[in-house]
């Protein structure tokens, strides 16, 4: 009896070992953030270099004043995803391996790095999620050819739903009153 019940502690030991295999993902997680944050300000010295080139010829002048915002708003996508990349790595980190002290006890930083449960590494991702497709359709609404009323109409339907998830993610849940 007492041998088995020693397996069954090695046996739980080990389990409760095997959370350690998380920490493969949340280095990729921060490598991924890192190359999403690059690429973003490859995008902003892309806007940069093409700046001082449009300034020297009205052609590329014209050319730069048609794709700046677009380069500039993936620069913003980029980031945002990158974010989304650097909090999941961390809440992961937090959730399976242990706390970051000195992300609770700092008080220059926003705690918005700081996980507690899952649910709240869910929200806090969804919302970043949310703001990624946000400047995702703004790219995209910016390079549109509204030359048909349609048109329109989709982008206001577009415009009224970003506003309606913005407010749905921003509305504080009220406890309930027994």
């Amino acid at each position: 009896m007492i041998k088995f019940v020693n397996m069954v502690q090695k046996i739980e030991k080990l389990i409760w070992q095997s959370r350690y295999m998380v920490f493969l993902a949340v280095i990729a997680a921060i490598l991924s953030a890192l190359i999403m944050i690059v690429l973003g300000c490859i995008e902003v010295v892309k806007v940069t270099t093409e700046f001082f080139h449009a300034f020297t010829d009205t052609g590329a002048y014209e050319e730069f004043s048609k794709h700046t915002v677009s380069h500039l708003v993936s620069a913003i996508d980029y980031y945002l995803i990158g974010t989304v990349f650097l909090i999941f790595g961390i809440g992961l980190y937090e959730l399976f391996i242990s706390k970051i002290d000195i992300a609770e006890s700092d008080e220059t930083s926003s705690k918005v790095l700081v996980i507690h449960d899952l649910d709240s590494l869910k929200e806090k991702i969804a919302k970043v999620v949310i703001m990624v497709l946000i400047v995702t359709f703004f790219k995209y609404a910016i390079n549109f050819r509204y030359d048909e009323m349609i048109n329109l109409l989709y982008l206001s339907i577009g415009i009224l739903l970003i506003a309606v998830s913005i407010f749905i993610t921003h509305n504080k849940k009220v406890p309930k009153r027994n």
